[in-house]
């Protein structure tokens, strides 16, 4: 099993930006110092919480500061952008990143965002959209024939080649065919992921579910595989966990708790699941009442809190629940304790992960 990290970010609103997105370079460059595999960094306009609406610029100015990791767009929302201009400054980061780079697409599902781009999120036009922006990306990385192409969304005009002065579509992804795509799932059963299992791309598992949920998760992705005759490998299987290693569990559950990682579920998540009707996802069991959801209750099912040897005993439980997957997908909060979060890190890559090595899923 390889270590990565997920970044929303995570940064209450009010915070300094300019702080806050140079905290969060930091922690990408300490996670390729502690031998992370990847990184992924998401992609918001109006989220004051998830406060970064071009996590591309963050990947190139990362690529710079660091040696190793991956760093993948968690995800660019097609919604948000158009195709000609998107297929080019993706295929250019690609370039930068000579192959340390992942792109993560999707639909969209903040309200906000989508209304700032003329879309209605009980329509279901943002979806509809994905599915056209991400084919006209990858038919111009094909080198799409002049001409023009239009949807309901969006038009753009391949224009005719003129070799003589090299004016014609010409940029192509450093990563032939393109870099690998990635894609992340929510709800049970989920369709998003069924896509991923459909195309060959890499299903991602977000990080505020039990495993109960989880394990439909596979499901989809193999399902969709099956549609399409490709055999889906739970290798490729990203999981996202919020987690917290300290010296003790005691101490460990009493800072996740009091620090950012309670801030943030307690002052975000439990206040916007509500107003999507998603609080349920946290949930093992639909009978569960709201007022049972705590931080203990998440510390509990959802959250791997503990010392080194629980949280390696929560990881394996909860690789052996699912059946298997290949990368542990970190959660990033801003670390507060400072000092408790760099600690947590170092025992998460430097004494868990490495007791793990045995956890290998069958392809």
């Amino acid at each position: 099993m390889k270590l990565g990290g997920f970044m929303m970010p995570l940064h209450p609103p009010g915070h300094n930006f300019t702080e806050t997105i140079a905290a969060d370079l930091e922690q990408i460059v300490e996670a390729d110092r502690l031998g992370f595999s990847e990184y992924w960094i998401g992609e918001h306009f109006t989220a004051e919480w998830e406060n970064i609406p071009a996590p591309d610029l963050l990947i190139a100015q990362a690529l710079g500061r660091t040696k190793n990791i991956i760093l993948g767009t968690g995800v660019t929302c097609l919604p948000n952008h158009h195709p000609f201009g998107l297929a080019h400054r993706i295929a250019q980061l690609d370039h930068m990143a000579r192959g340390r780079f992942y792109w993560g697409v999707g639909s969209g599902g903040f309200p906000g965002d989508l209304e700032a781009f003329g879309f209605d999120l009980t329509s279901g036009e943002n979806r509809k959209m994905t599915g056209q922006t991400i084919q006209a990306v990858l038919d111009i990385w094909n080198g799409q024939e002049p001409g023009t192409y239009k949807s309901k969304y969006w038009e753009y005009t391949i224009p005719e080649h003129v070799d003589a002065v090299g004016l014609r579509l010409h940029l192509r992804p450093y990563q032939q065919p393109h870099p690998p795509i990635g894609v992340a799932g929510v709800s049970p059963s989920s369709g998003t992921l069924r896509l991923a299992g459909e195309r060959g791309w890499i299903p991602m598992s977000i990080n505020i579910i039990p495993p109960v949920t989880l394990k439909t998760h596979w499901d989809a992705v193999e399902e969709g595989a099956q549609k399409t005759g490709k055999q889906p490998s739970r290798t490729d299987w990203r999981i996202a966990r919020t987690i917290y290693v300290a010296d003790t569990t005691e101490q460990a559950r009493r800072e996740a708790i009091e620090g950012s990682m309670g801030r943030d579920f307690r002052d975000y998540f439990f206040r916007l699941l509500p107003l999507a009707g998603m609080f349920d996802l946290f949930k093992t069991s639909s009978d569960i009442p709201d007022e049972n959801v705590t931080l203990e209750y998440l510390c509990d099912e959802v959250w791997i809190v503990g010392s080194p040897d629980e949280v390696e005993r929560r990881l394996r439980a909860l690789y052996d629940e699912v059946g298997g997957f290949g990368v542990l997908l970190a959660m990033a909060h801003e670390w507060e304790p400072a000092d408790g979060w760099k600690r947590s890190l170092h025992l998460l890559s430097q004494e868990v992960m490495p007791r793990l090595k045995d956890l290998t899923p069958a392809a």
